[in-house]
């Protein structure tokens, strides 16, 4: 905004749920003149003089009469027709009048100038209805000044003669069908991908000609540009003020004079009965059409089999950062341990794209955003073993590429799939094996390359181990950068249903036993039992075999 003018005059889309039929718009413009400035300025002078004579009076009422007569406001509905001077001028005659709407126009305008009834002297609208394809090329918009004289790029090419095809014949296969389909079906239409939305079109105009010279179609220009189509999108150029500043409005010819645009939304408010019965309305439509869409997709829900737990991760590789060479991509696969299983032809590796690093605060950060998802199944065989099971664990190694095509390694990592359901978001530390030697770092600055692991499970614990302790004594690595993941795991098993169901039944028996206060009383006794219970048990696999038949004959006298 420049000088207290509005200099936003691009199109705004709206959508509504209510008939457009119900748009109503305020248009108002206003004359921004030399002469009509100073005669104001003097008519207020002499209205703070009037003890000096009637004379001044007299000598400013014609200008500034004109100078209010400059300003017209009006409010307009959609398709609301308004005719300008130049129409009410041509229908007058009936023998102008050709087709019906013209001849429908003529008795409106007989009909207006007998009551005399005129709402609009300025400002007029074009609707849907009307023939725009004559005047639109021809009308000028304020709101985008039009360039009297092409510029010279024009001026160059309207003078290019046009490249001639050649005249030679070319063998070629005409089609026998019609190259047009003038009436398309639905199916055609669904499988070419054509958007035929009707959309209707009204213009808001004004005759912006001096006050005696009205009706003539060089003095027409678009205010406003309203679409609408059957979706309930409402394009208006331009937009509302909205308690901006005006539009601001340059004629063009000779005289150029300036003028104010106000445009703003009169629509009356709808009233509390007929949104409560229009909010009713969709809420019965959407009730319909959710029920339409469960009776597609049927009542039946996926469950694993019984004693399988299923666990799917979505996850993202966010970001690497801290690495020594440009250029970075990583490389992963998961890793199942026992009695775990995935789907057949379902991939548990994959390779990023090479993101280049950009600085953050001190950190070169490489953001890959790299979505990944696997789904693995966890059945254990033996059920009398006790032991927790093992999580998949995620392998990963981070790579640089530099512009010879040469890779490096710069860092390894895992990450331990979390046993809790939800979201995580973890940063994960890498490290890289180093060699001794200036030799080697030369090695690696020049032709690329680094020592390698044989096998990336040594990073935690290799698959192949089958002791008890683990020695790394002389393996020499070097601390690197970090990747940082997020992880959306999901747990699904009918385990989860049957202890939800368990315990809604024990909720509710012990509600019936007495309310919420003998409920914690009774879940207090529980968990004391248990305790004790637990507590007994390892008391029998720590003490002595002579303190544990003591234990044994007093549980004896207590239970008689």
């Amino acid at each position: 905004m420049a000088d207290g003018w509005c200099t936003d005059t691009g199109e705004s889309v709206y959508r509504s749920r209510d008939a457009v039929k119900n748009l109503r718009i305020r248009v108002r413009i206003q004359r921004v003149t030399s002469t009509a400035a100073l005669s104001q300025h003097l008519h207020q002078q002499v209205l703070s003089q009037q003890d000096r004579g009637v004379i001044e009076l007299d000598t400013f009422s014609s200008q500034t009469q004109a100078a209010t007569s400059d300003a017209e406001e009006l409010v307009v509905g959609w398709q609301e027709k308004f005719f300008s001077q130049y129409e009410v001028d041509l229908y007058q005659t009936e023998s102008n009048c050709q087709t019906p709407l013209e001849r429908q126009y003529h008795t409106e305008i007989m009909a207006m100038e007998r009551s005399k009834r005129r709402q609009n002297q300025r400002i007029f609208t074009y609707t849907d209805f009307d023939r725009f394809s004559k005047w639109e090329e021809q009308a000028q918009s304020l709101l985008i000044p039009a360039q009297s004289t092409p510029t010279f790029l024009a001026e160059r090419m309207a003078n290019v003669r046009h490249r001639r095809q050649e005249r030679r014949p070319v063998e070629s296969v005409v089609p026998k069908s019609r190259l047009i389909t003038w009436e398309p079906s639905e199916e055609f239409i669904k499988n070419s991908h054509i958007i035929n939305t009707p959309v209707q079109t009204m213009h808001i105009m004004g005759d912006l000609g001096p006050s005696g010279k009205l009706g003539l179609k060089e003095n027409e220009y678009i205010l406003c540009t309203i679409k609408a189509d059957g979706n309930g999108v409402i394009t208006i150029k331009p937009d509302f003020n909205n308690n901006r500043g005006a539009y601001r409005l340059e004629t063009q010819g000779e005289k150029r004079e300036v003028w104010r645009l106000y445009l703003e939304n009169a629509s009356s408010d709808i009233h509390a009965e007929e949104k409560e019965r229009e909010q009713r309305m969709y809420r019965d439509l959407y009730t319909r059409h959710k029920d339409y869409l469960n009776s597609l997709v049927g009542q039946d829900f996926e469950m694993p089999p019984p004693g399988i737990l299923r666990l799917i991760v979505n996850g993202e590789i966010v970001s690497a950062q801290g690495y020594e060479y440009d250029n970075l991509y990583v490389h992963f696969f998961l890793d199942l341990p026992n009695n775990w299983s995935s789907v057949p032809f379902h991939g548990l590796s994959g390779v990023t794209q090479t993101c280049r690093t950009s600085s953050v605060g001190k950190e070169d950060v490489a953001f890959f955003s790299y979505p990944f998802s696997f789904e693995t199944f966890f059945h254990k065989e033996d059920e009398s073993d006790g032991s927790l099971p093992q999580w998949p664990v995620l392998y990963f190694k981070v790579l640089s590429l530099d512009f010879w095509q040469r890779y490096r390694t710069e860092g390894y990592g895992f990450l331990v799939i979390p046993s809790t359901p939800g979201y995580h978001r973890m940063t994960c530390r890498t490290w890289r094996p180093l060699q001794s030697g200036t030799v080697a770092e030369l090695r690696r600055f020049f032709i690329g390359g680094a020592p390698e692991l044989e096998d990336i499970s040594y990073v935690r614990v290799p698959g192949t181990f089958k002791g008890k302790r683990l020695s790394r004594f002389g393996f020499r690595t070097q601390t690197t950068g970090s990747v940082t993941f997020t992880l959306n795991c999901i747990q699904h098993a009918r385990a989860f249903i049957d202890a939800s169901t368990l315990k809604k039944r024990r909720q509710t028996v012990l509600d019936q036993l007495g309310g919420h206060s003998q409920q914690g009383s009774v879940y207090n006794v529980l968990e004391a039992f248990q305790r004790a219970r637990n507590r007994m048990q390892e008391a029998r696999e720590t003490l002595p075999r002579d303190l544990i038949n003591t234990s044994a004959q007093l549980n004896s006298e207590s239970s008689a």
